[in-house]
């Protein structure tokens, strides 16, 4: 096995112990049996572990999700309503490859986008030749690495927008991971902005046949 798929595995467990399948309406084994094509193929990569396993919202709705994070014992929460959530949509070329699985390559929080607006951040991620990461990828980060939430605080996620304009931020707020939103004009202090270097779904580790 490889770095990225050991990795995979592990963050795949993760998720089923915290219940993913039943928010799928599935069972554990066939949650898992859908993760298989991209953890199969991430065995023959060299990504490494930085990585993040990330479920489509076809499989599991983000609105479910923010509670299913802890810190400390201390569970994730929201006060926003489930339609406001759902709304959050990956804006275009943000979009998820294709399977109900999916990994995000090179995650980070993006404290030295930090105290930035977010249309100035996106500017700035754009040209370093990175991506903005989704809510559901920003869930996944609070999901398997909530130290990284601790160590940084926030992060906002420019890769999801509301019709309204505003973007999903996800920070500590009670000692809990707390899923909210901010405009696009705001600056916070405490808030990066999320990126990545690439997204890879299982069909994009296919060998070249031609």
């Amino acid at each position: 096995m490889s770095a990225a798929s050991n990795e995979a595995r592990r963050q795949l467990g993760r998720i089923v112990a915290l219940g993913y399948p039943d928010v799928a309406d599935i069972s554990a084994d066939a949650f898992e049996a859908l993760a298989e094509p991209i953890v199969e193929a991430l065995d023959h990569t060299d990504l490494g572990s930085n990585i993040l396993l990330v479920p489509t919202r076809e499989l599991v709705s983000p609105e479910s999700l923010i509670a299913r994070t802890s810190i400390n014992r201390m569970a994730g929460f929201t006060t926003m309503p489930p339609r406001d959530i759902v709304s959050f949509l990956p804006q275009d070329g943000f979009e998820p490859p294709e399977g109900p699985f999916y990994v995000v390559v090179d995650p980070h929080t993006g404290t030295a986008y930090g105290n930035r607006e977010p249309d100035v951040a996106r500017k700035l991620i754009d040209s370093d030749d990175r991506l903005p990461l989704t809510l559901e990828e920003g869930l996944a980060i609070a999901t398997q690495h909530p130290d990284w939430l601790v160590s940084h605080n926030g992060f906002n996620l420019l890769g999801s927008r509301s019709a309204d304009g505003r973007v999903p931020s996800i920070w500590m707020s009670q000692g809990a991971p707390r899923l909210g939103a901010v405009w696009p004009n705001s600056r916070h202090t405490w808030l990066g902005n999320a990126y990545c270097s690439g997204r890879r779904g299982a069909s994009l580790f296919a060998p070249d046949m031609s």
